[in-house]
């Protein structure tokens, strides 16, 4: 699935433990300010951690791809590990593909079992989950282990085929730190396949939302306006328009979403009534404050003034997504707020500073990542298991509207 942002910014307090509406009015839970609080602050929280080290993550492997140094372990060993680039081109036809992946997943819900949809969807982001968590902890891990730790290489290899002929299909390579990030991460996915707790449910989402922010790079200003502004229509359409979205969103059990429950201080750990904010109100302004980070740190002026004027015009947009959503009890489209907010804010920086012809003119792809391959091949896979976590959360956050290396996917 390809999608950008299946899941409204928020949905108000009638939703219970599987995000569907309360429709009985006597039984429907009123949830307390305190409690109404805490859900939508520990949301803010959590979209803006993956952002900024998303960000800061992004400058790092750029820089790490572009000096063809090791210094950043997160698993880019090989070409096809880099970060991928969004060209204008994906930018102006991402919301037609997403579009037709919304509705064609909103009739497949109509026709078919929505709980046996529901139960391959577990299993596939049982695997997505595991790998970009693993991506995720990858360089914490290799901080924590000592030197002395005995980390072998391991190579697994499939081919099609034989002499001249032959085609690699799969080239993952890996060593011991990987295998126990992967053993660790696995826990976490057993635990959100057998329970399907907010908990797991925030931690994969998490880890997808961080990787789309790190590993998707827009290639220049121009194409990001192009991709925002085609998903503030689309987002706009899809919430206001039709009822396609909060269907697909509220029968779609997978972590593409970040959820926090309103009646915790009611309830504790086992609370069921949730506010939940879209991975792709995370993921699309996120990769957009990337590139502008990245475009601070081509200044060389030792200035993050372009990042942080974007990082905090988002948490003004999400702040005013969510009074919206609170005041009217209607489930808002984020990026009709955020994005005026994440594209604004900067420019009018820039306007001030005499930057804007700079900004526009900066080239992502060639200032930072001078040699950003194009992915193409299907269904070839070569790296680390960190590429191929990114590869496949990027299409679990459907952040990313090309270079499908294994999967297609989005929500």
């Amino acid at each position: 699935m390809t999608e950008a942002e299946p899941v409204p910014a928020a949905v108000p307090n009638a939703t219970d433990s599987n995000g569907t509406e309360v429709l009985n009015a006597t039984a429907k839970f009123v949830a307390t300010p305190e409690g109404t609080a805490l859900a939508y602050g520990s949301l803010v929280v959590m979209a803006l951690l993956p952002i900024f080290f998303g960000a800061l993550r992004s400058v790092t492997c750029s820089k790490s791809k572009e000096l063809g140094d090791g210094g950043y372990d997160s698993g880019f060993r090989n070409s096809a590990d880099a970060p991928e680039t969004i060209t204008s081109r994906d930018a102006a036809r991402f919301p037609i593909i997403a579009s037709c992946t919304l509705f064609g997943l909103y009739l497949f819900f109509k026709v078919f079992s929505q709980e046996y949809i529901n139960l391959l969807l577990s299993v596939y982001f049982f695997v997505l989950g595991v790998l970009a968590l693993a991506h995720t902890m990858s360089p914490a891990m290799s901080r924590i282990f000592p030197e002395s730790f005995p980390n072998k290489q391991y190579q697994l290899l499939f081919t099609q085929g034989s002499g001249e002929s032959k085609e690699e299909i799969v080239n993952y390579e890996f060593d011991t730190k990987n295998l126990v990030c992967l053993l660790i991460s696995s826990v976490v996915g057993v635990w959100y396949l057998l329970k399907k707790h907010w908990i797991a449910n925030n931690v994969f989402g998490l880890a997808f939302a961080l990787n789309g922010v790190e590993l998707l790079h827009l290639n220049n200003v121009s194409t990001g306006c192009i991709l925002l502004g085609g998903l503030f229509i689309y987002d706009v359409f899809w919430v206001f328009g039709t009822n396609v979205m909060v269907t697909v969103a509220k029968s779609f059990e997978a972590p593409i979403k970040l959820v926090f429950p309103q009646d915790l201080l009611e309830k504790g750990l086992e609370a069921s009534n949730f506010a939940m904010l879209g991975l792709g109100d995370i993921v699309i302004p996120g990769i957009f404050i990337a590139l502008l980070l990245r475009f601070d740190v081509s200044l060389k002026k030792n200035s993050r003034t372009y990042f942080y004027s974007s990082f905090l015009a988002y948490i003004f947009g999400l702040g005013l997504t969510i009074f919206v959503m609170h005041t009217f009890k209607h489930a808002q489209p984020a990026l009709l707020y955020l994005v005026p907010a994440c594209v604004g804010f900067p420019v009018v920086v820039a306007l001030c500073k005499g930057e804007l012809t700079e900004m526009f003119s900066y080239e992502s792809s060639e200032e930072v990542l001078p040699a950003s391959p194009r992915i193409t091949s299907f269904p070839t896979v070569s790296g680390s298991p960190a590429s191929l976590a990114a590869s496949m959360e990027t299409m679990a956050t459907g952040s990313s509207p090309r270079h499908r290396r294994v999967l297609p996917t989005s929500m």
